[in-house]
């Protein structure tokens, strides 16, 4: 019998695999009019949050940090859900609350600011560490002929939502999962292009993309410190130093990660039996990664599933 694990494990790239380990549930937008004086105020989210001007400006604002100015085409992308607010100028009062019961326009006798705001769901068990490493706020700001996948997606988006027609429920959701995507892709290109550390630097660095492949797509494999550094091209020693200053941990370490996301993933997304999962995620027997799991969530596999299950169902 298939369980179609095989879609799990290759043919993806690893930022995909990031984001759809990470994503679950739909994502939620919308567009708002807003004529200054504004001011409103996001209450800090279980999952993500963003932002894109489509037209006029604000600010950006949180507590005990500098107010970001935010112009026609900036995005801005909260991969925590902090709180924040925006304002059509620092110092105006947050006088409005996102909720469900939102209006989406408000008139008034100043300037106007047309904004796509919305929201992503993340599960907090498959958070993965280049997501962990992003800051609070990503501003990706508007530069002429920068990000253009980034800029194209954002005028779809905004066609979509501001005309809704046939086939408009349908289109929206893969459009954010893009505007995700490009996002994402553009933080990465701009730190890259900074010359700084970490992931963004880890997805440039072609010894250390090589070996993050090769765990991504078979994590099953009996990797080690050694063969990992063979596949980057580098010795043993220096692969070992590259990978931890740049990924925030060792190899093997990253591997056992990778394994056990890749098997939270399975146990929610699929019904494979425990010992398939066992012998896709790299351990010799269900015993042993039933143990393996439970020290690193608390809990036995077949209970996780259970109550992902409920969980599922509850929000139904």
């Amino acid at each position: 019998m298939s369980y179609r694990l095989r879609q799990y494990r290759f043919g993806m790239d690893i930022l995909s695999e990031v984001l759809a380990t990470a994503r679950t549930g739909s994502p939620a937008s919308g567009m708002f009019v807003r004529h200054a004086p504004w001011g409103r105020a996001y209450p800090r989210i279980e999952g993500a949050g963003f932002h894109v001007v489509l037209r006029g400006s604000c600010w950006l604002t949180r507590p005990e940090a500098d107010p970001i100015a935010l112009g026609a085409g900036d995005a801005v992308f909260m991969p925590r859900g902090i709180a924040h607010g925006l304002v059509d100028q620092p110092g105006t009062a947050l006088s409005e609350t996102a909720g469900p019961a939102d209006v989406r326009h408000v008139d008034g006798p100043g300037a106007a600011a047309v904004l796509l705001c919305g929201s992503y769901q993340l599960a907090a068990d498959r958070t993965h560490p280049m997501l962990a490493e992003l800051p609070e706020v990503v501003h990706i700001p508007a530069r002429l002929g920068a990000h253009p996948a980034l800029r194209a997606t954002v005028e779809l988006l905004a066609d979509e939502l501001s005309d809704t027609r046939p086939g408009s429920d349908a289109a929206v959701p893969p459009l954010l999962e893009l505007l995700l995507l490009y996002i994402l892709r553009a933080w990465l290109s701009d730190a890259a292009a900074h010359e700084i550390s970490g992931w963004a630097a880890a997805f440039v660095d072609p010894g250390i993309s090589a070996a993050l492949r090769c765990i991504h797509e078979d994590p099953s494999r009996g990797w080690t410190v050694e063969s990992l550094g063979t596949r980057a091209g580098l010795s043993r020693a220096a692969f070992a130093k590259r990978f931890t200053a740049l990924v925030g941990e060792p190899p093997l370490a990253y591997l056992t990660r990778w394994r056990m996301i890749t098997a939270v993933r399975l146990l929610r997304d699929t019904a494979a039996p425990l010992a398939v999962i066992a012998r896709n995620t790299g351990y010799g027997s269900e015993y042993a990664f039933s143990k393996a799991f439970k020290r690193e969530y608390g809990t036995a596999p077949g209970q996780y599933r259970n109550s992902a299950g409920d969980v599922l169902l509850a929000g139904t």
